[in-house]
């Protein structure tokens, strides 16, 4: 029987409530939104489907990666598809494969108001709600066991989330013994989750803040400021505020899930057929390849099986192939530092709410101006000595 004492010990992929057939696992929130399982001890049988199906440890299954990723920068053809999506949007070109395919594709969406969920997509408009960044752990609910009926159905499935859901759903794939040749596994390289009681709280302040209600939410908007600034934008009807308290709290690694500082998957060998993210550094391959700030995806190809799906699409996209040495990214070597004072602000949010940690730890209020007037006075200072 699962027991999470150790919360950095589990990722929240959902994977142990799936495969139990009993329903004895339900997952549950934490005073941050992260969900953890809880096992109903009345229901419990246990047959210990939950622990052999846990694949959040160094032990995870990729024993179908090639020695060595084929690497690429890539960029979709279409300029009007880059400019909507988040890089240079390869997950377009590979989840419009499979809707060709008659298959159906699952990944990052919104329901009620901005709560990040995983969804089903079937036609290219229900897929579109997946494109861009969304900086939160999404919620996967019965995802997993959705994936199965379509396998069994025979259908193509593209599953697209971060590295520890992706292992989750091929572990419990393979425990459940369903056979997974027209799945499609692709990952992101993930700084890390923030808590979905963050996110939640924090449109709430904005909404006191400005007086009107978001419509429209967009965690990384490239429209005016380019592909690589990270800037928030918010619709209320035609109106576009940007704000970036969010992203300082998200750089500072005080919001991330507390098992983000050991993931096992901050390295070469993913749990995953391919992987994609912005391609930082890409102008050491090719400074021309995007002189105009749009955006380029970072193409790792880790199986066979991806090498298959890659073929099948690079046709609609200008790629260039490297290698490893122009893409390490930190996420790719090792975890995120969290910040020493992550465990305070946990506790100061979970006590006095979103706005007085912003207050104390983001940009806001007189704390940050404090700061800033400290390191702009240090700097002029060191400069004084130096001369």
């Amino acid at each position: 029987m699962i027991q999470i004492i150790d919360k950095s010990q589990c990722c929240g992929c959902t994977a142990c409530a799936s495969i139990c057939v009993h329903q004895a696992i339900t997952m549950q929130p934490d005073k941050s939104g992260f969900k953890y399982p809880v096992v109903d001890e009345n229901r419990c049988t246990r047959c210990g489907l939950c622990l052999k199906v846990c694949s959040f440890s160094p032990n995870y299954y990729n024993f179908d990666n090639l020695p060595v990723p084929d690497v690429y920068a890539a960029r979709h053809k279409k300029m009007d598809e880059i400019e909507r999506s988040r890089s240079g949007a390869m997950f377009i070109t590979i989840s419009d494969w499979i809707l060709s395919q008659g298959g159906v594709c699952y990944g990052a969406g919104y329901m009620d108001h901005f709560r990040v969920v995983h969804k089903r997509a079937t036609t290219s408009s229900e897929r579109d709600e997946f494109r861009g960044s969304k900086y939160v752990q999404s919620d996967l609910n019965d995802v997993f066991i959705q994936i199965a009926n379509d396998l069994k159905s025979g259908l193509y499935v593209l599953f697209t989330g971060t590295p520890c859901q992706t292992a989750g759903l091929s572990s419990f794939l393979r425990l459940k013994r369903i056979k997974a040749d027209s799945l499609y596994l692709v990952d992101i390289v993930c700084h890390g989750v923030p808590g979905p009681y963050y996110w939640r709280d924090y449109l709430a302040y904005i909404e006191k803040k400005t007086g009107n209600k978001i419509t429209t939410v967009n965690f990384r908007d490239k429209t005016k400021l380019g592909w690589a600034a990270h800037k928030e934008s918010f619709c209320f009807g035609n109106k576009v505020t940007y704000f970036d308290t969010y992203t300082y709290l998200f750089y500072q690694h005080l919001m991330f899930r507390q098992s983000c500082e050991k993931c096992y998957f901050t390295n070469l060998q993913r749990p995953s057929d391919m992987t994609i993210a912005d391609f930082w550094g890409w102008e050491k391959v090719d400074p021309s390849f995007n002189a105009d700030d749009k955006g380029v995806s970072l193409v790792l190809v880790n199986t066979e099986k991806g090498r298959t799906l890659f073929d099948a699409v690079k046709n609609q996209v200008h790629y260039i192939k490297t290698d490893t040495s122009h893409c390490l990214q930190p996420n790719l070597q090792h975890p995120t530092v969290p910040h020493p004072l992550r465990d305070s602000f946990e506790k100061d949010y979970s006590r006095f709410g979103f706005e007085y940690v912003a207050k104390k730890y983001a940009n806001l209020g007189w704390r940050y101006k404090f700061r800033r007037m400290k390191h702009k006075f240090g700097t002029l200072l060191r400069r004084i000595v130096r001369k």
